[in-house]
């Protein structure tokens, strides 16, 4: 078994935050491989199924971005999963937006989510970075993050999360590359 993460905060209030991009794309994935219904586990919703012959746990902690790793170590604990089996999607500032990269392990880039779970659990799980873009300066970055998309970036939003479930096939093998690879080509079109 897999678990994949996506930090988000919880409530209707957050929805459309940039910073919720790892609950939407959890969102995508879920509805696109018909998982599971939404349950509450392990200080968060859960929603289990199949993406081709790997079993994956989708996760989406309601403990707020600051303490997802709590939940993320409840899962993991309860299940016996090795850090490696963990798949973390966040919102990554210094990746423009709409931009996919996927990497292990890793520094936090002061994301407080990432923080977070790595103290709960150490830094050796896989990350799917979804570029957000910067505002520009240090001082506008938790209005900037805690904003919502704005309209005329809806439509890429869109595509983009559809691309990262279409592809989660490759995640899901394994192959990093495969999926950051194919993900850019659907966003190329």
């Amino acid at each position: 078994m897999q678990l994949w993460v996506g930090l988000g905060n919880p409530g209707p209030d957050y929805a459309l935050h940039r910073h919720n991009v790892g609950f939407m794309a959890l969102d995508v994935i879920a509805d696109m491989y018909r998982f599971s219904g939404w349950k509450k586990q392990f200080q968060g919703w859960t929603a289990e199924g199949r993406i081709g012959p790997e079993k994956i746990l989708l996760l989406k902690p309601a403990t707020f971005m600051n303490e997802s790793g709590r939940a993320v170590g409840e899962a993991l604990r309860f299940y016996k999963l090795a850090v490696e089996d963990v798949t973390v999607l966040h919102d990554e500032l210094d990746l423009a937006p709409m931009k996919i990269k996927v990497r292990r392990g890793g520094g936090t880039a002061g994301h407080n989510g990432l923080r977070s779970t790595d103290a709960h659990i150490g830094n050796a799980f896989r990350r799917v970075r979804i570029g957000i873009g910067h505002p520009g300066h240090k001082d506008r970055v938790t209005g900037y993050v805690l904003g919502n998309y704005h309209k005329s970036e809806v439509d890429a939003l869109a595509d983009m999360l559809g691309a990262i479930g279409a592809e989660a096939e490759w995640l899901a093998k394994g192959d990093d590359v495969r999926f950051m690879n194919d993900v850019a080509m659907r966003l190329a079109d």
